[in-house]
């Protein structure tokens, strides 16, 4: 179950909301209403140099008091506002959606922290394991993730979608099955600018858990897709890998498969299975990944979740439906469906 969507236009031309809305709205039935989201870059121009953090507060006492000490003892809060929402009937409000805009202190940047990522990268698993009544669902640069409880049109017009314009959209439609259906276990998942929807079940989710708690990552989402963007963000971040190598670490080809391959690509696919035999990810799955220079789209070893990509001149579509794809595009001219593990990668033009 679960509806995915992600678009990117390679050379950088924004489109509003509101395309995006009526894709996802097409897969209501992959839904149950108990959680839809979206991720837009691209849509704070203004602040471009700044981390966006959005928040969910309880309330606007103790919790927003401590975020605020711990930002300002990190470094600079530039602006902050609640985010605008327009009441729905279908979405019961239940946490305050609040955004700064930050940028940390250059004196904290040593040791652990040896860059703004890392200082930022603490402070979203400070916030979110131990400051009760608050969680950053969103810390990227010009982007934001907007999610809630309740289905794709009603979260979409709660955050009034239609008012930001992105050149990558990702969108997601939940169908909560081994974790509870609250707003911040809806999708996207994002962690700095990776952000991720994902249709299906990471059944090696205790062992991926163990290791990115291991880097310092904290868990405590509730769900599963969580840990994918510690995953992103631990391989393609902290360790350099690219994405095509990031894919081939979290969905290796088989044994089977590596022994017929090659010598010289067999030893690649073996080097990778054992160093990075703890990120590997099993079950059935599809996922979407956006990222600072493009769209990431892959599928577990056996394709046990359905993933079909479009492509349109400079834009790039991923989906799990091609009906939710001609709703973006109705003009799409390539339509095709990926291999197992195969990863789809859509970057900007330079």
């Amino acid at each position: 179950m679960c509806g995915i969507i992600g678009f990117i236009d390679r050379t950088k031309s924004r489109m509003d909301g509101s395309s995006i809305k009526a894709a996802l709205s097409l897969m209501n039935e992959r839904g149950s209403g108990d959680g839809a989201g979206y991720a837009a870059y691209g849509i704070y121009p203004e602040y471009a140099d700044y981390y966006a953090l959005h928040v969910f507060f309880d309330d606007l006492g103790e919790p927003k008091k401590k975020v605020d000490e711990l930002l300002q003892q990190s470094g600079e809060i530039v602006h902050q506002e609640e985010i605008p929402t327009t009441p729905q009937p279908g979405i019961k409000k239940v946490h305050i959606p609040w955004r700064y805009f930050f940028k940390p202190s250059e004196d904290l940047m040593s040791g652990k922290m040896a860059s703004e990522k890392d200082v930022v990268t603490y402070l979203v698993m400070e916030v979110n394991s131990n400051v009760k009544g608050a969680t950053i669902f969103s810390s990227g640069k010009n982007m934001g993730v907007f999610k809630a409880s309740g289905w794709p049109e009603d979260v979409a017009n709660f955050y009034r979608i239609e008012d930001y314009k992105g050149y990558i959209w990702l969108g997601h439609n939940r169908y909560p099955t081994n974790s509870p259906g609250w707003w911040g276990g809806a999708h996207p998942f994002n962690l700095l600018n990776w952000s991720v929807v994902h249709n299906g079940e990471i059944t090696s989710y205790g062992t991926n858990q163990r290791y990115v708690e291991g880097y310092g990552y904290k868990c405590s989402l509730f769900t599963d897709t969580e840990v994918v963007a510690y995953l992103f963000d631990l391989l393609g971040r902290q360790h350099g890998l690219s994405y095509e190598m990031v894919v081939k670490a979290l969905a290796p080809p088989f044994w089977d498969d590596i022994d017929r391959m090659p010598a010289k690509e067999a030893e690649l696919n073996k080097a990778v299975r054992l160093t990075y035999g703890s990120a590997l990810m099993n079950g059935p799955f599809a996922i979407v990944v956006g990222t600072e220079n493009g769209i990431v789209g892959f599928t577990d070893r056996i394709k046990l979740r359905p993933l079909v990509v479009g492509e349109n001149g400079n834009r790039l579509y991923i989906s799990s439906e091609e009906s939710a794809i001609r709703v973006l595009d109705p003009e799409v001219k390539k339509v095709y469906t990926p291999r197992a593990g195969e990863p789809i990668i859509g970057r900007f033009i330079e």
